[in-house]
């Protein structure tokens, strides 16, 4: 139910936000001066909505925790519209909305960001053998990953192409590519998306990369990384399925033993791009 609750948030809140900025507007419109209070409220709803849309528009590989800045704004826009509503002496109704988008923003930050338990996956342990896993690749062949055995690999598990994130850390990786090739390193891209969605991705690097379907989550299962009805409410229509994967990156030396684990417990905290190269130039 909590996983469900979380993918009907996400599709609501940037919806509701550029709502209520548009609401905030055209009271402001309307009333002009005569209504400070909207200004809060636009402030508040507006953030949100853009922060959403930069995701897309200028895409991060990362951001901070708690998002300082918009957070900041957030409780700026909070403060213009108690605090006019307060001098105003305005019914509760014209507060409801800014407090609102408030306590959204606060349980986007606290909830939906938030994995739990991650630390606790004694399967994917440093030191810890990696799993023997069968994935599908770009052409419906069956891999399994003893085919990399013999160097070092990155296994980089990623929701998938609706993912803005993971799309720009797939693309840091990639700048890397030549790093990487220097030290024989096999890197290795895993969602559970649909084969013709993983093949769009390889066709727009051209590496050697390999791009590998978890096909019904298989993997995902066995490695505790699923996330259960993790896909935002509507996405459905795009091809993907109901459940995706926590972002995961695992780094195995030539014989398939994890070196390096990052379970991230929040979605937009991920490891620094020279994360990687420093960890395979320091295996023993």
């Amino acid at each position: 139910m909590n996983s469900i609750l979380k993918s009907i948030f996400i599709t609501l809140l940037p919806l509701s936000g550029l709502y209520f900025t548009i609401l905030g507007a055209i009271h402001i419109i309307k009333h002009g001066l005569s209504a400070p209070q909207f200004f809060g409220q636009i402030i508040i709803a507006s953030t949100i909505t853009l922060f959403f849309v930069l995701l897309f528009l200028k895409p991060v590989a990362r951001t901070d925790k708690n998002l300082k800045t918009h957070t900041t704004l957030i409780i700026f826009g909070l403060l213009i519209n108690l605090g006019f509503s307060i001098l105003r002496e305005i019914n509760l109704g014209e507060i409801l909305p800014s407090l609102a988008m408030f306590l959204s923003w606060i349980l986007y930050l606290k909830w939906y960001s938030i994995f739990n338990n991650r630390s606790e996956n004694a399967i994917l342990k440093k030191g810890a053998q990696f799993p023997k896993l069968d994935f599908l690749d770009i052409n419906k062949n069956k891999i399994t990953t003893s085919t990399f055995s013999g160097n070092p690999t990155i296994y980089l598990f990623y929701r998938g192409n609706w993912c803005p994130l993971c799309m720009m850390q797939i693309k840091e990786i990639a700048l890397q590519y030549k790093e990487l090739e220097k030290r024989n390193v096999h890197v290795v891209l895993i969602s559970p998306q649909p084969h013709t969605l993983s093949k769009s991705l390889a066709e727009k690097y051209e590496l050697n990369f390999h791009f590998l379907q978890d096909y019904k989550s298989e993997a995902s299962k066995k490695l505790n990384i699923l996330a259960k009805n993790g896909l935002p409410m509507g996405l459905q229509v795009l091809g993907y399925d109901n459940d995706t994967v926590l972002p995961t990156v695992i780094i195995t030396d030539s014989n398939q033993k994890i070196i390096f684990a990052d379970l991230t417990d929040n979605y937009r905290v991920r490891p620094e791009p020279d994360t990687f190269i420093n960890i395979i130039d320091n295996i023993n």
